[in-house]
C-alpha cells in the first residue's frame, strides 16, 4: 500500500503462551490438520459471538482483553458511518494466529482458500487477511500475529471498502465517477494506493477507453473508489497522516475526493475527518 502513518499504532499484544494455548483450545475442538478458511468459518459458525446486527466475532487464537476488543472490534465498527453499516450484509470477523497464502492454480488463487494456521508460514506465503462467503454473510478473516494496530485497521476498512464497492448506490457512482472523469480529463497525476494506481495506468495505456464508459474505466473506478473510501473510512477511525510521495494523488484532489465521500456517507456524531470537522463538534 502507498505509505500512511496511524498515530501510535502500537503492537499487538499476544499472550506468550500462544502456541501453548491455542494447540490445547485446537485439541479439545478436534482441529489437527490446517483448514483453509472457508473450512474453519463453517465449522465455527455457531461460535460466533454476537457485536451488533451486523457483526459478529470468534477469536481463535487467544483471549482478548477488554483493551483488545475495543481496539480491534469495537472502535473500527463505531467509527462506520450510518450509511455505510444500512448497507453493509451480515458480517462475522474471525481472529486467528496466521494465515497462510495457498497455492496458486493455473496461476490464480482461489478466492478463500488461504489456511488457518498456527504456525508462523514462510515468509513468501505469510497472508494477513481474507475473505469468504458463507451463505447469506460475509467472513472477513484477520492473522493477529505479528500484525499492529494500524495494519490490522487498514485490512479491515479496505475489505469493509470492497463490500460497499459490490454495493453503492447509482448515485455514489455517478458522482464518484463524474468525479475521476473530470481528473482524467485534467490529467491529474497519481492514486491513492497500489491497487488503483496500477488500473490507472493500464487505463491511460489504452487512450480511447480514458473517460468512456468502458470497462477499463469502470475496472479503474472501482479500485479507485475502494483506495479512496479506505482511507476515508480508516481517518474517522483514526489519526493517520498520508505521505506525499511521486505516485501520490496531489492533496487538493484527494481532499475533493474525501469531501464527496462525506457526503455520501457521513461520518458518527463525535467524529472528525477534516480539521474544521474538530471546530463545528466544540
Amino acid at each position: 500500500m502507498f505509505q500512511t502513518r496511524q498515530t501510535a499504532p502500537g503492537p499487538v499484544r499476544m499472550s506468550v503462551k500462544l502456541k501453548s494455548d491455542f494447540s490445547r483450545w485446537m485439541s479439545t475442538q478436534g482441529f489437527v490438520a490446517k483448514l483453509s478458511v472457508g473450512q474453519f468459518a463453517e465449522r465455527f459458525r455457531d461460535e460466533m459471538i454476537p457485536l451488533s446486527n451486523t457483526f459478529s466475532y470468534f477469536c481463535a487464537s487467544v483471549p482478548l482483553s477488554e483493551e483488545d476488543l475495543k481496539e480491534y472490534l469495537e472502535e473500527p465498527i463505531a467509527a462506520l458511518p450510518t450509511a455505510v453499516s444500512a448497507m453493509l450484509p451480515r458480517i462475522s470477523i474471525i481472529l486467528v494466529p496466521y494465515l497462510e497464502r495457498a497455492e496458486a492454480v493455473n496461476g490464480a488463487v482461489k478466492a478463500g482458500a488461504e489456511l488457518v494456521s498456527m504456525e508462523k508460514p514462510q515468509d513468501d506465503l505469510v497472508s494477513w487477511a481474507s475473505q469468504v462467503r458463507l451463505n447469506n454473510q460475509e467472513v472477513l478473516i484477520f492473522a493477529l500475529k505479528d500484525q499492529n494496530v494500524a495494519e490490522y485497521h487498514y485490512r479491515f476498512y479496505r475489505l469493509i471498502a470492497t463490500l460497499m464497492a459490490d454495493r453503492w448506490s447509482d448515485e455514489a457512482q455517478t458522482e464518484y465517477c463524474t468525479l475521476v472523469r473530470e481528473e482524467l480529463g485534467g490529467s491529474v497525476h497519481g492514486e491513492v494506493d497500489e491497487e488503483s494506481w496500477s488500473s490507472k495506468q493500464a487505463l491511460l495505456s489504452q487512450r480511447k477507453h480514458v473517460r468512456r464508459d468502458s470497462r477499463p474505466f469502470r475496472e479503474y473506478a472501482r479500485h479507485s473508489f475502494i483506495d479512496t473510501l479506505t482511507l476515508y473510512l480508516h481517518g474517522i477511525c483514526c489519526d493517520i497522516d498520508v505521505d506525499t510521495g511521486p505516485r501520490q494523488l496531489p492533496s487538493r484532489y484527494l481532499r475533493k475526493r474525501l469531501k464527496l465521500l462525506q457526503g455520501l456517507y457521513p461520518q458518527p456524531n463525535g467524529y472528525a475527518v477534516f480539521p474544521e470537522d474538530l471546530k463545528e463538534s466544540s
